[in-house]
């Protein structure tokens, strides 16, 4: 490949770019934390945490854990549920949402999806409930929220509980929405608020509930060697903290771009009729941690966007439910056509802060090109 066409590389993230924009800020928040030597929990923690509450606005509790798979895993065991007792998840979305309920001792029970806006609803969630269904992991994905409302009402009436998995989706928000006791949060690097590594937090309403998931962090106590709950060792470190503290006052601004960059490739893409643009619920404010088209012959349109040095990415090819680690649970093919189909069209575009309108337009010229 020539020096031309590394030069034009677009890639589907770019983490450098925004280092640089932040680089002062990150360096010495990390600098703080290494002169401290306080590396575990701890002051640079807890001012996160605050931060993030703040930042949210929802009333809700923060606490830090070592990542968003745990922030699933630790609010499943903070219900106390029996083992065996069923979690209804949707078949469409990462493996740590259906992961972590197997590794609580739970029996994972997948639902399809909407096929506008790609998350559970109360019908797809209804049509697979049973005597034995106790919680509903309910995926906020690609950065929307999923409707809440007619969830939790059903839920409710049924004396089961809504634990929301927003790793994707810090930020975003819902008219009126109804809320799960528990939201489980991610900062992965590549997360619109990442760090330098894993962490992850819990958010929760209910003050019970938020300490209990701060014992279940730390081996099930508040003092050492003292356990009330066989919990686990589930820290956000406070170098990550750090990181993120100095991140967190941009994270509306970046929000911000992704949508403008969302707004340009919808414009832009509406008269291709071989691609679907991503549908925003009315009342839902998008975060788009990913921007995630369906497309026609989206393997080939893949190849050709790498072949014009554009990243892109499939989350994702297979659904769970046919996943090789749950067959003993009985998934089969056709069995969540809309979750398969989604599985084989989507197609998510470079979407980050950075990229800019010059870059977009390049994205959105190659798709045209490879249709016309």
């Amino acid at each position: 490949m020539g020096a031309d066409a590394v030069t034009a590389h677009i890639p589907l993230l770019d983490l450098g770019e925004q280092y640089d924009t932040i680089r002062d800020e990150v360096d010495t928040a990390i600098r703080r934390v290494v002169d401290s030597q306080r590396f575990i929990l701890g002051a640079e923690v807890e001012a996160f945490e605050q931060a993030l509450a703040a930042y949210l606005d929802d009333g809700r509790e923060v606490v830090g854990c070592a990542s968003g798979t745990d922030a699933i895993l630790l609010s499943l065991k903070a219900l106390d549920l029996e083992p065996g007792d069923e979690v209804i998840v949707p078949a469409f979305t990462f493996f740590a949402t259906a992961g972590a309920v197997w590794n609580a001792g739970l029996k994972p029970v997948f639902c399809d999806v909407d096929p506008a806006h790609f998350n559970l609803t109360a019908r797809t969630v209804e049509a697979v409930w049973t005597e034995r269904t106790r919680a509903v992991v309910a995926v906020h994905l690609f950065g929307q929220m999923a409707v809440m409302d007619e969830l939790v009402a059903l839920a409710e009436a049924e004396g089961a509980s809504v634990i929301e998995d927003a790793a994707q989706s810090i930020g975003a928000t819902q008219e009126a929405a109804g809320r799960g006791i528990a939201t489980a949060l991610s900062f992965f690097p590549s997360k619109n608020l990442g760090g330098f590594g894993d962490g992850g937090a819990v958010t929760s309403a209910d003050p019970e509930f938020a300490d209990r998931i701060r014992k279940l962090r730390v081996h099930g106590g508040h003092k050492m060697y003292h356990h009330e709950m066989v919990g686990t060792n589930s820290r956000l470190d406070a170098l990550q903290a750090a990181v993120l503290g100095a991140k967190l006052p941009h994270l509306t601004d970046w929000s911000g771009l992704r949508q403008l960059h969302a707004s340009i490739y919808n414009e832009e893409l509406e008269d291709v009729p071989e691609v679907i643009t991503p549908f925003a619920h009315p009342g839902n404010v998008h975060v788009y941690n990913q921007y995630t088209i369906r497309a026609r012959r989206r393997d080939e349109l893949r190849e050709h966007l790498s072949e014009q040095g554009i990243g892109s990415g499939v989350y994702y090819p297979v659904p769970l439910h046919v996943q090789e680690c749950f067959a003993a649970l009985g998934g089969r093919p056709g069995q969540l056509p809309v979750s398969e189909g989604l599985c084989a069209e989507v197609l998510s575009l470079p979407v980050y802060p950075e990229l800019g309108a010059e870059r977009l337009l390049r994205v959105v010229s190659a798709i045209r090109r490879f249709y016309a």
